[in-house]
């Protein structure tokens, strides 16, 4: 039964990879790729991991996963929003249909 359950996870986590991906590609610009990427291949990353880690139990296999899981919750965020702040700083202009600039407000 744990076997089925982490494979039905990993399979909406490649779904959610699989969006990730396509956000990359339809979206219009650096800042509103890295913020559709970021969060549906951290949510498709973490849910493979966390099949593997149902599927596989608490071995070692699982506690492996179960880390990465934790370093990929903490990092990916993080990164991606560095990434878009030096993006940001460095002029690269938002897409002309974007709403609101927080970081310009802050000036």
């Amino acid at each position: 039964m744990s076997e089925i359950a982490g494979y039905a996870i990993i399979i909406i986590g490649a779904l959610f990879n699989l969006f990730g991906c396509i956000g990359l590609i339809r979206l219009p610009d650096v800042y509103n790729r890295l913020q559709g990427s970021t969060k549906c291949v951290t949510l498709g990353t973490c849910s493979i991991l966390l099949g593997v880690l149902i599927g596989s139990g608490v071995g070692p296999t699982g506690m492996k996963a179960l880390a990465a899981i934790v370093f990929i919750a903490i990092t990916a965020p993080t990164a991606a929003h560095a990434l878009s702040r030096g993006a940001h700083k460095s002029g690269i202009p938002l897409w002309e249909g974007s709403v609101v600039d927080k970081y310009e407000e802050e000036k």
